[in-house]
This record gives C-alpha cells, sequence and structure tokens, in this order.
C-alpha cells in the first residue's frame, strides 16, 4: 500500500509570527540600510590603506631576522634530517651483509652525488662488499630445527606422564640461548631457504636454481626452523581440547609459553602463565629470544633472515584456538577473535622476516600414508590454517617422514603430485646426516637436524661443529636422557 496516498489530504496548518518576526517585518529595510552604509565606509577605509602602503619605502629589518625567515634554512634541515635517516636504514642494511642494497637506498636521494654524507657511506659499502665472497656448497648447508622451548624446567620435569618427552624433544631457554651465541661465534649466519634456491621461470618454463649467497670469508650460512608453533592444550593445560572444547593456558601447564602476540614494539612476543597463574609477556619462546639475539647481533642475519616456523590445526596457530569445531564451545564472537589475533599475529611475523610454514594438519607420519589421505590432511591444513597465516610453499614433515627418496621424487611419485599441485616447492625432512640439499626441476628437498635432549646426551659428538655440549646442557635437565626417538 502506499502510506502517502492513503493519507487523507491536510492544508498547511498557518503559523502565528512570532515578536522577532514582526519587528524584522517592520524595521529590516532600516536596518538593512546602516549595515550597507558601515560596509560602503569600511571599505573605503580599506582602499585608502592599501594606496598608502604601496607609495611609503619598505620598512628595513634586521639582515639576521631576515636570514632566519628565510625559506633556506628549513629545507637544509629537512634534507640533513632526510640524509641522517637514509643513512640509519642503510647501516641496518649494511649491518645484515646487504651492501648493494644500501647503496640502492642511498641513491634515491635526488642530487646524493652532492652530499658528502651520501658518498662517503657509498664507497664505505662498495669497499665492503667487495670483501664478500660467494658461498660455494650450497648442496651441504645444514637446516637445525627445535620444538617449544622451556621456560620452567622444574614443571617441565616434574615426573608426569610428560616428563620423558619433553626431555627427548625439547632444549630449555637456557639452552637455545648458549646455542645461539656458540654459533655466532662460530661464524654460522642465518640465512632464508629463498636465499639458497629459488623457482625461475623462462622460456623453458618453471624451473629451480641455486641463488648466490655472498658473505665475508670464513662465514658459514646455515637454516633454522621450529616445529608446532601452536602450543597445545596438553604442553598449557589440563589437555588437549577433549570434547571439542578448547584448552587455555592454566596452572596445570608444564612450563611453556601459552601463545604468540604482538608486543608493545610491535615484534612478536609471548605470554606465559606461571605456576601461580600470573601471566607476563616476554622472551618465552624461540621467536623472542631468537629476534632479540639479532637485532643485538644483526650480522648474525643474512639480509635480515628469520627463522622458519612450522604450524598444525589440530587445536588451532600461535595458541589461538582457531579449530572450526571450538566455535560452538566458545560462541562465535569469542572465536571471531582467536581468529582475527591469529591472523593479526601471523601478519606481524611476516613484516618481521619470519617464514610461516606447513606442518600439515593432524601431525600424521606422511610417508606412511596414502597419496588420498596426504590430500585429505593437506586440504585440511588449508581449510583451517592457511587462511589465516597465508599461503606457503613450504612443508615440514611430521616426525621428518619424507614422501620419497631423491629418486622418486618426480610426477610418478603421487604423493609429490598432490602436495605440488597444493603449491609446495620446499620440501624439509629429518636426517642424522649433518647437511645436504637436493634441487630438482620443480622442487627444493633438504634434511634438519634435531637439536633436543635426545641428541645432546645420546651422540653429542654430532653436534660439534654447533656447538660445545658441555658448555650448553642445562644443570635442569634429568639424566640419562631417554634412548628413544629422533624427529618429532
Amino acid at each position: 500500500m502506499d502510506y502517502e496516498r492513503s493519507m487523507p489530504q491536510r492544508r498547511p496548518r498557518r503559523r502565528k509570527h512570532s515578536k522577532f518576526q514582526r519587528f524584522m517585518r517592520r524595521y529590516f529595510p532600516s536596518v538593512m540600510l546602516v549595515v550597507l552604509s558601515v560596509c560602503c565606509i569600511t571599505m573605503v577605509a580599506f582602499t585608502v590603506r592599501s594606496i598608502s602602503s604601496l607609495v611609503q619605502p619598505p620598512v628595513q629589518t634586521d639582515p639576521q631576522l631576515q636570514a632566519s625567515s628565510s625559506t633556506t634554512q628549513p629545507t637544509e634541515d629537512v634534507n640533513i634530517a632526510l640524509i641522517q635517516e637514509l643513512i640509519q636504514k642503510a647501516d641496518a642494511m649494511a649491518a645484515t651483509y646487504d651492501y648493494k642494497g644500501a647503496i640502492s637506498l642511498l641513491q634515491t636521494f635526488t642530487g646524493y652525488e652532492d652530499q658528502a654524507a651520501l658518498t662517503d657511506k657509498i664507497n664505505e659499502y662498495s669497499a665492503l662488499d667487495k670483501e664478500l665472497v660467494p658461498y660455494a656448497d650450497l648442496d651441504n648447508i645444514t637446516h637445525l630445527f627445535f620444538h617449544s622451548l622451556i621456560v620452567d624446567p622444574s614443571r617441565a620435569f616434574d615426573g608426569d606422564n610428560e616428563q620423558d618427552g619433553y626431555n627427548l624433544y625439547m632444549v630449555t631457554i637456557k639452552e637455545f640461548e648458549a646455542i645461539l651465541q656458540s654459533m655466532y661465534d662460530k661464524g654460522y649466519v642465518l640465512v632464508s631457504p629463498y636465499d639458497i634456491a629459488y623457482e625461475v621461470v623462462d622460456e623453458n618454463g618453471a624451473h629451480f636454481e641455486y641463488g648466490n649467497i655472498r658473505l665475508p670469508e670464513g662465514k658459514t650460512p646455515f637454516l633454522l626452523s621450529q616445529d608446532d608453533v601452536n602450543y597445545y592444550g596438553y604442553m598449557i593445560g589440563t589437555g588437549s581440547g577433549v570434547n571439542e572444547t578448547p584448552v587455555f593456558a592454566s596452572t596445570d601447564g608444564d612450563g611453556f609459553a601459552s601463545r604468540i602476540i604482538i608486543g608493545k614494539d610491535g615484534f612478536p612476543t609471548c605470554e606465559y602463565m606461571d605456576a601461580n597463574g600470573n601471566v607476563t609477556v616476554g622472551d618465552y619462546d624461540l621467536v623472542p629470544v631468537l629476534e632479540k639475539f639479532i637485532q643485538s647481533h644483526p650480522d648474525f642475519s643474512y639480509h635480515g633472515a628469520r627463522a622458519i616456523l612450522g604450524v598444525t590445526g589440530y587445536e588451532g596457530v600461535f595458541g589461538y584456538r582457531t579449530k572450526p569445531s571450538y566455535e560452538t564451545a566458545m560462541g562465535t564472537e569469542a572465536y571471531k577473535k582467536e581468529v582475527e589475533d591469529a591472523k593479526a599475529v601471523a601478519q606481524c611475523l611476516k613484516d618481521h622476516g619470519w617464514i610461516l610454514a606447513s606442518h600439515s594438519y593432524g601431525h600424521p607420519s606422511y610417508g606412511n600414508l596414502t597419496p588420498e589421505r596426504v590430500e585429505a590432511d593437506s586440504t585440511k591444513w588449508e581449510d583451517t590454517v592457511e587462511y589465516i597465516i597465508g599461503e606457503t610453499d613450504i612443508i615440514l614433515f611430521p616426525h621428518g617422514s619424507d614422501i620419497g627418496s631423491f629418486r622418486n621424487y618426480t610426477t610418478e611419485n603421487e604423493k609429490f603430485n598432490v602436495l605440488y599441485a597444493d603449491g609446495y616447492r620446499y620440501f624439509f625432512n629429518v636426517d642424522s646426516k649433518i647437511s645436504w640439499c637436493q634441487i630438482g626441476d620443480t622442487y627444493f628437498r633438504a634434511s634438519r637436524r634435531n637439536i633436543d635432549g635426545y641428541r645432546m646426551f645420546h651422540h653429542p659428538e654430532k653436534l660439534a661443529d654447533l656447538f660445545d655440549v658441555s658448555k650448553v646442557f642445562d644443570s635442569a635437565r634429568p639424566t640419562p636422557v631417554p634412548a628413544v626417538g629422533s624427529g618429532m
């Protein structure tokens, strides 16, 4: 029904004029005459004043005052500030051996050739760049991996059912810090897998090529990754999602960080709940510990490289309970917040150079699965994790279980075809050898070395190229470490 047409037509109601309205009707002509007269007088006075200012000589001012009001000085100040800012950024790049990038940055300043501060820096970087040498052994770059770091050994090694697993597969923060310092002292430099090899598309199609890592003589590149960056319920709470109920940090946790958050300085850091229920923020896992170490030792990172972080999906990512089935128990609004917070952390990590990778959805041994089950697990990871952390072309095989040998990493391998179709190009297993890398036409494949209690206690000689176990081993760790297991 047309509402307006259904209403009866009414004549507009006449309003009575107010006293103000009656006053204006009576005296408005007189008021306007007065106003116009005042305006005319004002315009005449302004015109006379303007003419007189043209015929009068200019007022002499102090030359020093004239100089201070000149636009030249502020412009020079702006240029000086911009040059100092560029040099500061360039120095940060040069500290990571990216001398060419630092030079290119300084050359963005218009007229840099006439600025001694810039040309001196360019000459300095050029001289340092000439001292770099290509690393020749790219197919033998060692790759270390860790699990979550133990914050409080007294809680992790408290005699419960999880103690042996932590003792086998984890290291303490104290151990990790000592390992970093030892490797730095030995000349190791953290690189990205994309520095080692990358996919090239040319007239012959897509294929992989080795990169060109250039370091000072005596420096050795290495890769670093962390598995299970999820903070599972059994580590931080009272169980693992029983009856699809998400588990958050509690005083029953085993002394691990509870999640990654964005710190006040904009860098990723961690939350931790102690045995008394106090929640604090700090360097409670590999990400913030390594981040702080690189900030203090920028030459430990090649062109700003950070570690690879592998995440599963069956409880969520980075400590956020983002598994879709948790929404019912949590409520829609709380669940959405978990997802959005996890997305923000993922972006923060990537913005600071961290590489996010798949560690599968359910942590199965891919080597023992059929191609159909590999496809199912990979699809589930994409559906529950990829939309949070973004696309990735790296997979860290759970348990180190590879999908084949170097002889059948081809289109004849159905599992390879599945993962290749899902976008993976970098494949990492676990091997006891110090290092090996393999480049194929369509992929890069390499081994990883588990750094954990098992390896340190039972095979310290296999870690001698990295650090002296006797100087790293945490006295709070129970001994003997169980004699089982390898990669997790």
